[in-house]
Parts: C-alpha cells; structure tokens; sequence
C-alpha cells in the first residue's frame, strides 16, 4: 500500500503500520476524535457541569497560596505589633474553606466521571459487538480471532483507563496551568515573566515527546494484538498443536511475539523516564531561580514574603501539573492508538450491505435462480465464470466436484454471505440484495460440516435459530431428526450440556442436533455443506435418515464429497472449475458415462472391501 490517496487507508488498513505519512497520521487521529465526540455527545449537559465543578475546584486550590500571601503580609504584621490574630484566623478558615470547596467539587467530579466513563464503555462495547456481528464473511476472513479479542478486551481496558484517570488529570492539568500562570502575572509581572521563561523550553520538550509516544504505543498495540492472536489460535488449535507436537514451536514464536511486546513496553518506559525527570528538573531550576531572583527583589522591597512564598507555592503547583501530564500522555497514546483500531472497525462497512428499502418475503417458497452470475474471491480470479440456474421450491439438488469446483461459493452467494460480483441471485423472483437481514435468514439457512455448538444445553442449541421456541417444539424437532433416543440417554437429557464447541458429544450427535436446530427454524431453503464428510459409516447412516426429514417440502441445496448422501436428491449437478458440467436426475446421471458415473464406480470400488454395517 502506498501514498496518501485516503481510500487506501480506510477501516483496518493502518492496523499493522508502526509509522505512517502525517497526513494519513492526521486523518486517522480525526477519526479516532469523531468516534469520540460521538460517544461524548449523549452527555454534553453533564460534561458542561462537570466543567463548571472542575472549574470552582481549581478556583479553590488556586487560592489557598493566595491566602497564605494574604495570611503571611496582612495576618503576621498585626500580631507582631499587638493587634491580635483576628486576620490570620479569617484568614485560616478562609483557607480551610476553600479546601472544603476542594473536597467536595472533587467528589462530585470524580463520582460523575466514573459513572460517564462506564456508559461510554459500555456503549463502546456494544457498538464493536454489534459492528463485529454485521461484518461480512470476507472481513472476518482476513481478521483473525485474537484480533477481535483484542479489539473487546485490551483496546477496551486502555480507553477505560483514560476514561477513569486521563480526564480528570487533563483536565486539572489544564486549569490549574493557565489559572497559575495568569496569577504569578497578577502577583507580580517581572517575576511572573522569569517564572514563564522556561514554557517554550518544556512546550518544546513536551511536543517531541507526544510525536515519540504516539509511534510507541501504535506499536504497543499491535504487538499485544498479535500476541492475543497467536494464544488464541495456539488455545483454540490445542488439539491439533498437542497432536502434531507443536508446543516447541509455538512456544518459540509467542516467546518473541512476547518479547516484541516487551520491547514496545520498555521503549514506552524509556519516554517516561526521559521526560517525567525532565519536567521535574526544569520544575525545580526555575523554583531555584525564582527563589534566588524573588528574595533579590524583596530585599530591594519590590516584592513582599507573603508574595515570594505565594511565587514559589504556585510554582509548584504549575510544574506538578506537568508530570500529570506525562502519566497523562502515556495513558493517552495507549488509548489513542486503540480509539484508532476500535474507530478503524467500526468504519470497515460490510461487504453484503442492507438493503436501504428491504422487499417483504411474507411467504418464502424458495425459488431459486442464477442470471449470468459471476463471482471471485480475488480480483481478475474468477471462481463462478458464469452461472444460469433455477432451482424449483421444494427440489433437492446435490452439489458434486472436486475441490475448488465452486459448489461451496454457489451454497455462499445463496445465503448471500457474499454478492456476486456482476449477475443476480433470486429467491421468489427478489433479488437477494433487495432483501433484509431477517426476512433472508429467515429464508435460508446454511448446515455446515462444522456443525458449530455453542457452550449451554442441547435445548439452547437447538433453540438457537428460534430463541423463543417451546420445550414442546425442541423435543419434536429433535424426534423428527430421530435424535431423541440419544439425548433422553444423556444424564440431564435435553438440559446437558454441550461443553465447548460441542466436545462432549460425538460428531454424529453434534450433526442432529444441528439438523434439529435446522428443522425447527424452518427455512424454505437448506443448504448441507459436506453434512456427512467427517462421519463414520453408522453415522452417516444415522446422518441419513435424518436428511430425508428435513428436507421433505423445502429446497435444498446438498454439497457432499460422498455420494451416498447424494441418492437421497431429486437432482445432481456436476460442477468443474465453476461451470456445472452435467445436470439431471442421479438413477439417469449413474446410467450415462459422463463424470458423475464414474465418480459413482470409484465411489463402489471404495466401499466393496468395507465390512457390512447394520442399519
């Protein structure tokens, strides 16, 4: 990827960029504001508040060294002369007044703050789930797991710390540096402009270090998320890492995934301890100058004590601010570079987007029709060169070919995970693009050889296309798939649970329970991707019977590598390179000599030697 044009930098392109042209740096630090600015913009009343709070608690710490000033040249005096205490005590409840104000405004900022960092939280979180979900298939291709968890999980806590520390130092920070540099002015201009002398010195200090920050914790962040990547897919993959005894291996690669982590980290500490020591030196050389100047103007009488001491509590009060500052700087750029990631996902559109006027499909029937479609995953790589195909509602069609013949990519463009790249696909006559998210799902629903569980009870999973199904229609979906027998055995039948992704059940039992989940949602389209690939004989077998009741009165769409599965179609299609190549009933296909035929002899050849298993 290369220049600045904005279109090449859209969504998630700038994720695995440690550095990149100002310009895109800028335009992504504008978007990373936006999302902000929207998420504040439910609380601009409190915000206002909030300020107002802020700004009387800052009123109250800025005049206590006043106070003392007041306290030191007007209190003292009288008392040394006889007069009493009577302005130094209004001057001490003065001062604790003004720490009571302190106190309070505090509380109330803090507690208000916390509760609005929460609610942006949460709403954040809500957004990149909800973002996440509506993301295409194509999408979540290139963007691993670990990188969605990383998105949930570390970006997420580095915003919360910003929202729960970062404001309130900033915020004070800034008040109290502009209110403190407005007073030295007030108390005295000479020695006020001596105080200022060495702003520019730190602005200057402070801008090298923002621009260092901000490339170390973009770096920062991609490490951790590539280090989450790699536990999540090494965790997820246990099985096959323990079986192909992968653990040297990947232990070797997280440890310098880690260590990349670490170095990003250490370099952030390294900017840290460079500029919070600066702050402090420049702090204190300028508190020594001031003292030494201010105590030769006082000697002179141009200044009182009660003044100089003023001088010199306000200068620490200027240059403290400044190491908040710097905590504040780190905490910003750890959150800056997540808000970009997280505003980054959140501007990827889906490649299957909503109609803006969906079409109503009161009644499926599930026609299904192909015109001229054309179809690639990449590029100038076409997968389907063009595909014309009716499929009447109610017929079975079994998909067959070798692999990459393009029979999973057509089942994909009919539910519509994909659009084709020139053509249409139809159902009932509409276009797929012209119809809504619920009206389609509602229409077709995909059986993959995955046959993905989610962790809860059977009855959860069979429900999961139809949450508010009854246990009265679980239990018959589940008889009608000839399941019943088997989750009545379980120790807690219909309530036992799955376990993770399925794994107490058998590859047989986790493929009825996705039939029975299938039957009771209902669809006037099923599509069984290779249901039976990793099933042995009994279960396939058992697979089988279930197929049969399922896809009585509905259309189906069938891809199998085994051409048992295949006999229980109306109608079979060959596919070869994304062209169907053969097309008619199976009995008229076995009977010919084209392709089919001979898949289905090699098919007999390869079953003759196995031992007979009972039905």
């Amino acid at each position: 990827m290369t220049g600045t044009d904005t279109r090449n930098w859209r969504g998630v392109a700038a994720e695995d960029k440690d550095e990149l042209p100002e310009q895109v740096s800028f335009l992504l630090r504008a978007r990373s504001r936006r999302l902000l600015a929207d998420l504040l913009r439910p609380y601009r009343r409190e915000i206002i508040l909030l300020v107002a709070v802020i700004v009387v608690c800052n009123a109250a710490t800025l005049a206590i060294p006043y106070l003392v000033k007041v306290g030191i040249d007007a209190g003292i005096p009288p008392m040394t002369s006889g007069e009493g205490p009577g302005t130094l005590v209004t001057v001490v409840v003065a001062v604790l007044a003004a720490a009571a104000i302190q106190a309070a405004t505090r509380q109330v900022f803090l507690g208000k703050t916390g509760r609005i960092g929460q609610d942006i939280l949460l709403e954040l979180r809500r957004r990149v789930f909800a973002h996440f979900q509506r993301l295409s298939l194509s999408f979540h291709d290139g963007y691993t797991s670990g990188r969605v968890v990383s998105r949930l999980t570390s970006d997420i806590e580095a915003i919360s710390e910003m929202l729960e520390s970062g404001f309130d130092g900033l915020v004070t920070a800034v008040l109290t540096l502009v209110g403190t540099a407005v007073l030295l002015l007030f108390l005295n201009v000479k020695l006020g402009l001596a105080a200022l002398l060495p702003l520019p010195f730190l602005l200057l200090f402070t801008g090298w270090f923002r621009r260092q920050s901000s490339i170390t914790y973009r770096r920062t962040r991609e490490t951790v998320a590539l280090v989450i990547v790699h536990f999540v897919e090494s965790m997820t993959g246990i099985r096959a890492v323990q079986a192909f005894r992968r653990e040297p291996r990947n232990q070797e690669i997280f440890s310098r995934l880690n260590a990349d982590y670490r170095d990003a980290n250490v370099r952030g500490a390294h900017l840290i301890a460079l500029f919070t020591p600066g702050v402090k030196l420049i702090g204190n050389v300028t508190v020594a100058a001031i003292l030494l100047y201010g105590g030769w103007l006082a000697i002179g009488g141009e200044v009182t004590i009660g003044v100089l001491a003023a001088f010199l509590l306000y200068l620490r009060q200027f240059y403290e601010p400044m190491q908040e500052i710097s905590q504040f700087y780190n905490t910003f750029q750890s959150a800056g570079a997540a808000l970009e990631k997280l505003s980054g996902v959140l501007e990827e559109r889906p490649a299957v987007p909503e109609p803006r006027d969906p079409v109503p499909l009161e009644r499926p029937h599930g026609r299904v029709r192909f015109e001229a479609v054309e179809f690639s995953y990449l590029d100038g790589t076409p997968v389907l060169p063009r595909m014309d195909l009716t499929i009447p509602a109610g017929q079975s069609v079994a998909l067959v070919g070798t692999t990459g013949a393009g029979k999973t990519t057509l089942a994909k463009l009919v539910a519509r995970f994909y659009d084709p790249v020139a053509g249409r696909v139809l159902l009932d006559g509409v276009d797929l693009r012209d119809l809504g998210e619920r009206s389609l799902r509602t229409a077709v629903v995909l059986v993959t050889q995955e046959n993905f569980l989610f962790a809860g009870s059977i009855a959860d999973n069979v429900r999961f296309g139809r949450p508010d199904a009854t246990t009265a229609e679980v239990v018959e979906a589940v008889r009608a798939v000839g399941a019943h027998d088997f989750v009545s055995a379980l120790p807690e039948g219909y309530e036992t649970q799955v376990g993770k992704h399925g794994g107490r059940l058998s590859a047989g039992q986790r493929q009825l329970v996705a039939f029975a989940r299938a039957f009771l949602a209902d669809p006037a389209v099923l599509i069984l991707d290779e249901a039976t690939s990793s099933l042995d004989v009994p279960g396939e077998r058992l697979v089988q019977r279930a197929m049969r009741t399922i896809l009585a009165d509905r259309t189906a769409l069938i891809i199998a590598h085994r051409l048992s599965t295949v006999e229980i179609a109306d109608r079979v299609l060959v596919m070869d390179g994304g062209r169907i190549v053969e097309d008619g009933p199976p009995d008229r296909l076995i009977e010919g000599a084209g392709r089919f035929a001979g898949l289905h002899r090699a098919w007999l050849d390869s079953i003759s030697d196995l031992p007979n298993v009972p039905e």
